[in-house]
């Protein structure tokens, strides 16, 4: 059963729609030529927003096999392709927003867009990067808006090591930038403790998954 979810107090009243980022964003330097961005708050009346794609996306859930077994995937899916119409027209807004303010650095633009939604505690993604295509072997960005109830995204060097957490929801915008994929991964945990649903679009360049 999906936890009930709880709208922030801060985004009752709030238009939906995109902040700025410039000065907003906050750059953490990580190792290994790595680093990540973060911008909390980025789109305001998020929770509008995860009403509506909670409601309007048509979410699948898929079997992976693991090992010796085929197993749920503990998330809900939906991806769309660079040819394909975004389901709000404020994730349009978030995806020209972005490349507006990366164009220069990254080279090019962001192109697709990933959903997942964790519908409590018990959904998670294990650790890993992004690394299918191109960031296998690239310096890449992958752009993270999260909306609904934070949970917290851990992120630690390749092979293990000490994690560094970041809590991400009711609009929270965090850029994972320079090698990160590569030389470093990244997992949203399982918890027993309570947990609302949340969901997280990841905007990504061609060729990255």
């Amino acid at each position: 059963m999906t936890a009930s979810f709880q709208a922030s107090l801060l985004g009752l009243d709030e238009e939906l729609g995109v902040g700025p980022l410039g000065a907003t964003v906050r750059r953490t330097p990580l190792d290994h030529g790595a680093w990540i961005d973060l911008r909390p708050g980025w789109v305001t009346g998020a929770d509008t927003l995860f009403e509506r794609l909670a409601g309007t996306v048509p979410w699948r859930a898929e079997r992976r096999r693991m090992y010796d077994r085929v197993v749920d995937v503990p998330r809900l899916l939906k991806f769309y392709d660079e040819d394909e119409t975004l389901p709000d027209p404020v994730l349009e807004d978030c995806r020209r927003a972005l490349n507006d303010h990366y164009a220069e650095e990254l080279g090019e633009p962001f192109r697709t867009a990933g959903l997942c939604f964790y519908r409590d505690g018990r959904d998670s993604v294990a650790w890993h990067g992004d690394t299918i295509g191109r960031g296998s072997t690239e310096d890449t960005m992958v752009a993270i808006v999260s909306v609904g109830d934070p949970r917290p995204l851990l992120l630690r060097p390749r092979g293990g090591g000490p994690s560094i957490r970041r809590d991400l929801g009711h609009g929270d915008l965090i850029v994972m930038g320079g090698s990160c994929q590569r030389t470093w991964e990244h997992a949203i945990p399982k918890t027993s403790r309570p947990a609302g649903p949340r969901i997280s679009i990841q905007f990504r360049p061609r060729g990255v998954r």
